[in-house]
């Protein structure tokens, strides 16, 4: 776009999706740090954008997978979601090919307070283990949020 093109696309409205369990595409994941709380120290961190096609359209989530011993178990079930951990296996995080992995988990909404309105979001309550036929299915390419050849 130039500084002067004509804006025609508001984009699409945020989906909430009812509980269940949702196909989804890594469109998304960036390396952070996590500053701390009560139970984790300041760690290393994935935040990870999964967009979940469904009749509705595009529905979006992120997930924050902290680096840390005790939460092992939630980087873990992710990457078996994704195909490339199986139970009880030991794995090297392979962070290159989680862009555009396919996996299922199990999404709940999520409400919580801003600017004094509720509001909701789409959470994985928990990632459900791989399995190739969901895999293969088609991405509507037409719904994800670049263009052919770009970003």
């Amino acid at each position: 776009m130039g500084w002067d093109d004509v804006l025609e696309n508001d984009g699409q409205e945020f989906i909430v999706l009812p509980e269940g369990d949702y196909t989804y595409t890594v469109t998304g994941f960036e390396r952070g740090q996590f500053p701390g709380g009560p139970k984790i120290p300041p760690c290393p961190k994935a935040t990870i954008t999964l967009n979940i096609d469904n009749d509705k359209g595009v529905a979006t989530a992120r997930v924050d997978l902290l680096l840390y011993r005790t939460v092992e178990w939630k980087i873990a079930s992710f990457f078996r979601s994704i195909g490339q951990k199986k139970h009880g296996e030991k794995v090297t995080m392979n962070w290159n090919k989680v862009l555009n992995a396919r996996g299922k988990a199990h999404f709940k909404p999520r409400e919580y307070q801003k600017d004094g309105q509720t509001r909701q979001v789409n959470d994985v309550d928990h990632f459900l283990d791989f399995d190739p036929s969901y895999a293969m299915t088609p991405v509507k390419t037409d719904d994800l949020p670049w263009g052919n050849g770009g970003f």
